[in-house]
């Protein structure tokens, strides 16, 4: 089994480098101090396995875990035992290991892996979607009893006020008598991303990513820790 190891602690990544060195079906592809840098490797790379910590700066392991969409098994390696009912919440997780861990405990956390990847279910075919059920490239609003048509690509944000809604193009603002929650529903997932409970963002439109905000045009944009996940999933990450 191909693994990599997850964890800002240099010697937490060494002790488990250790441990994964005396299974003979284990092979150790990596080790990462951040999530992160992680990402980027699992972008092109298939693994087995990744040893990931919980408690990690700005990304733990549970954001992590949400940014991936087909999961590879995963066992958590922490000191804090708090987490052990959230965890197994998740299908990709296969075992707990609080530290420091013993070889014993190590082995079966690995041989659990094992046994889970060797029955693991086939995929379920997606049905296609027929094309009269997939949005279309553009919405109509009600401006002062006019239907204006507004192109998706041009909308780079939409912002909740009140009970109206602010959707800003490259041309023209509109103040909209509706909800965010509806209007989401109009917009396409490819490009349209909820990062906050106020802020709907067109994410090929990011400028750049600082801490917890995006700046799109001029705009400063907060990002909820809830929505971050997704949001580092969606991005192509070099």
């Amino acid at each position: 089994m191909n693994c990599i190891i997850i964890d800002d602690e240099a010697a937490a990544r060494t002790i488990v480098a250790h441990l994964c060195s005396q299974v003979d079906d284990l092979d150790l592809i990596e080790e990462f101090p951040n999530a992160i840098s992680a990402m980027k490797f699992l972008n092109k790379n298939d693994i087995d396995l990744i040893f990931l910590d919980i408690h990690m700066p700005d990304f733990s392991g549970f954001d992590f875990i949400e940014t991936l969409k087909n999961p590879p098994k995963i066992v958590l390696t922490t000191s804090d035992k708090n987490f052990a009912i959230e965890a197994f919440g998740y299908d990709c997780i296969v075992d707990y290991l609080l530290k420091p861990i013993t070889f014993p405990r190590f082995l079966k956390a690995v041989q659990k892996a094992q046994k889970e990847k060797l029955i693991k279910p086939q995929p379920t075919p997606v049905p296609a979607v027929p094309s009269s059920t997939l949005k279309e490239k553009e919405l109509y609003v009600n401006i002062d009893r006019r239907l204006v048509k507004i192109e998706f690509e041009d909308i780079y944000l939409i912002e909740a006020k009140g009970d109206y809604i602010l959707i800003k193009t490259e041309h023209k603002n509109y103040t909209v008598h509706s909800t965010l929650k509806k209007i989401e529903e109009k917009l396409p997932d490819s490009i349209f991303l909820k990062i906050h409970r106020s802020y709907i963002i067109n994410i090929k439109r990011i400028i750049d990513i600082e801490d917890n905000s995006v700046l799109i045009a001029k705009n400063v944009i907060p990002i909820s820790r809830s929505n971050r996940p997704e949001l580092m999933r969606r991005l192509n990450l070099l």
